[in-house]
């Protein structure tokens, strides 16, 4: 497949594409959108920013132009991929689209859903959680929806949702396409894809755990005292829009205070900002009204902004698979990018993870990162360039044994839990809870509320008003009327 003229697509949706400039598919579009035209099920992956989202979008839209009945879902693990998702798949819909869509995310005003599913959607896209929200409350209705798409679906499962995408799909005809995407494609993937497909075409593109050959990778060893320095060094060094990834939500506020106190300029994005304040954040970096965004992990995936020069990871990732799709976010769509990582004493089994998932079976990585070692390496010792992967080191963050994924947890060098489910203040953030703590599973509503039968809807956080038992006043004790009592000292 040279070009998409060839594959026969609805008159719109060819005119849609000619406006938009996409004349030569990708390598995972020209693999993918054929037999997903014929109806198979596909399980793709590739780097991020290679084209997953037409890849899956054309065939999508297509189903739905050639036929008026029946509808469409996308699932994705992030408020932000799902966004993105959305504004592309509106775009090759064209200007005056005859299809409606329903963007179905948390931190986003319940109503305002309703109101785009009372106008009889036919392609949704949206996070697990607030799926079920709305299937919970009898406001989605996926009785025809015959086509589905799983994007990203290594950080879905990564991040707890296995049983909330399972109950989205028994609402759902047994009889449907389904299409698997993702831009890593480890073995729990390819299990479960026996679980919801049928005789699955496989397309891959590039190894699955390799970032995109054009962006120029190094590593930088320094001691922790030394760490943010050099971490200055870097940014006077460089130039155009940088993105910086740190560990939690606390540090990428203060990172962005001390930067603009050093004359940068910079804001930052995390779990804890409503959706539209990060929508308003992501839009002036895009803007490039300035030009450091520090972020955790929420930016790392289906943040589409080409000018993007630089990825720094000031901190490593918990889970080795994230360090690609961070430095995925420069380098898109062919163009030229770079990254450097820190890592301190505390953080060499991080490291090594990571290196062991880019380089199985190879004991050095000097071939294929610029390695720097500045500011002595935790033993007093300091070398060139071209050296070797730091050995595993004997430190608390990386003892022999422990797992550097999402699977299980670790400590700081202050004895502090910081693994995927904890942020810094020891907050849980991971699937079922909500970017305040609060829980948002099918019980409970974007606010921590339960508008099940059990509760009403006025709930505020920390309390809750029970119709049929007595409420917590949060300290374990229990009163009568939800109003809260402390026993006198």
């Amino acid at each position: 497949m040279e070009n998409f003229n060839t594959l026969g697509l609805p008159e719109a949706l060819s005119k849609a594409l000619e406006d938009l400039e996409f004349t030569t598919p990708t390598p995972i579009q020209a693999q993918a959108i054929p037999p997903a035209l014929e109806g198979r099920d596909i399980l793709g992956s590739a780097q991020t920013g290679t084209g997953k989202t037409i890849a899956f979008g054309i065939p999508l839209v297509t189903k739905l132009m050639n036929d008026s009945r029946g509808s469409a879902l996308v699932m994705a693990p992030t408020r932000e991929l799902a966004t993105q998702v959305m504004t592309q798949l509106r775009a090759i819909l064209g200007r005056n689209p005859k299809i409606k869509t329903a963007l179905l995310i948390g931190g986003e005003s319940m109503q305002k859903q309703l109101q785009q599913l009372r106008n009889r959607p036919r392609i949704f896209v949206g996070t697990p959680g607030r799926i079920n929200d709305h299937l919970e409350r009898g406001s989605l209705i996926l009785h025809d929806t015959s086509f589905l798409v799983l994007d990203e679906t290594d950080r879905m499962l990564d991040m707890g949702f296995s049983v909330q995408i399972e109950r989205v799909i028994k609402f759902m005809p047994k009889t449907r396409q389904t299409l698997l995407f993702s831009a890593t494609l480890p073995k729990n993937i390819v299990q479960i894809s026996n679980k919801y497909m049928v005789n699955p075409v496989r397309v891959a593109v590039d190894a699955t755990s390799s970032p995109a050959q054009n962006i120029k990778q190094e590593v930088v060893h320094t001691s922790e005292s030394e760490k943010y320095d050099k971490f200055l060094d870097e940014l006077n060094t460089r130039e155009g829009s940088i993105i910086v990834f740190v560990k939690t939500k606390y540090g990428t506020e203060k990172m962005a205070r001390k930067l603009s106190a050093e004359g940068h300029s910079a804001d930052a994005i995390h779990g804890n900002l409503r959706q539209n304040k990060r929508d308003r954040v992501i839009a002036a970096f895009r803007k490039q009204k300035y030009r450091i965004l520090v972020a955790t992990d929420v930016a790392s995936r289906g943040l589409d902004i080409p000018h993007i020069e630089h990825v720094i990871n000031y901190d490593l990732p918990q889970c080795p698979e994230d360090y690609i799709h961070r430095i995925g976010r420069t380098a898109r769509a062919g163009a030229e990018g770079s990254s450097v990582c820190f890592v301190t004493p505390s953080e060499k089994g991080k490291w090594n993870a990571i290196d062991r998932l880019l380089n199985p079976g190879k004991k050095s990585t000097s071939s294929k990162y610029g390695i720097r070692r500045m500011g002595g390496n935790g033993n007093g010792n300091s070398s060139g360039g071209g050296e070797s992967a730091p050995r595993r080191s004997s430190s608390r963050g990386s003892r022999p044994g422990s797992r550097y994924d999402n699977r299980r947890d670790n400590r700081d060098t202050d004895g502090n839990r910081y693994d995927s489910r904890r942020d810094f203040d020891g907050n849980r953030h991971d699937s079922r809870n909500d970017t305040d703590g609060n829980r948002y599973d099918s019980r409970n509503d974007t606010d921590g509320n339960r508008y099940d039968s059990r509760r009403d809807n006025s709930s505020s956080r920390g309390r809750s008003s029970r119709y049929d038992s007595k409420p917590s006043n949060g300290r374990g004790r229990r009163t009568r009327g939800g109003s809260s009592s402390r026993r006198a000292s």
